[in-house]
């Protein structure tokens, strides 16, 4: 069970700092919007070199970009461990997968809620994590989209039959009363940006989420 705490929901002023309060967690989130795939703009590859240089922890890049065929690659040779691209704006899903691994990252597709699992089902062959979108993506603090657990099933009977080592990562109000429902639907990543930044402690957060998905996976 990875913890994954979103950078978007940290002070932006203070970033090396920010991270390193949640350096007891797996990956730190790293949210790219370009404001054209999403309304929201955020940060970009020379913010996230810069992150590479002192985050205590990987990053996972969350690429909610026009054009990721284009522009990922460069995420992954500048040090993130698994980059995210989103299949709806991806040309050659792939290519742009093989393309990351030979610069060195994990490959990642994503799911926003309103797109369908099952066209894709046949890239499992190749990713290495499915990222289940739990809000529209483009903003944080949003509330969580309980109607999205039966996709992250069907992802997980998907892996399951294939005999994949394929994570399923979650990203949209995850916190403390939602991260139950991800890990028992087949989830084992979660990115959590206020439920850890919004707390007066982030490392109790970071363990408390954690222990909460391992103890539900157990029970499953």
């Amino acid at each position: 069970m990875l913890i994954a705490p979103s950078i978007l929901s940290a002070d932006f002023a203070n970033l090396e700092r920010d991270l390193h309060r949640i350096a007891g967690a797996d990956w730190a989130h790293v949210d790219v919007m370009d404001y054209h795939f999403v309304p929201n703009l955020t940060l970009g590859l020379p913010v996230v070199e810069a992150l590479q240089r002192v985050s205590p922890i990987p990053l996972d890049c969350h690429l909610m970009i026009d054009d990721p065929d284009r522009w990922a690659p460069a995420y992954a040779e500048a040090g993130a461990e698994s980059v995210t691209f989103h299949i709806e704006a991806t040309a050659d899903p792939r290519k742009l997968v093989k393309d990351l691994h030979a610069a060195g990252s994990k490959a990642c597709m994503a799911l926003k809620p309103g797109t369908a699992f099952a066209p894709y089902e046949e890239l499992l062959d190749v990713v290495d994590m499915v990222l289940v979108m739990t809000v529209e993506p483009g903003f944080g603090g949003q509330s969580f989209m309980a109607d999205q657990m039966p996709k992250v099933r069907e992802v997980r009977e998907a892996i399951n039959r294939r005999g994949g080592q394929i994570r399923i990562e979650v990203d949209g109000g995850v916190s403390a009363s939602t991260i139950e429902q991800c890990a028992e639907a087949g989830a084992d990543v979660f990115v959590a940006g206020s439920a850890v930044y919004g707390a007066d402690n982030a490392a109790a957060s970071i363990d408390q989420l954690r222990d909460l998905a391992t103890a539900c996976a157990g029970h499953a």
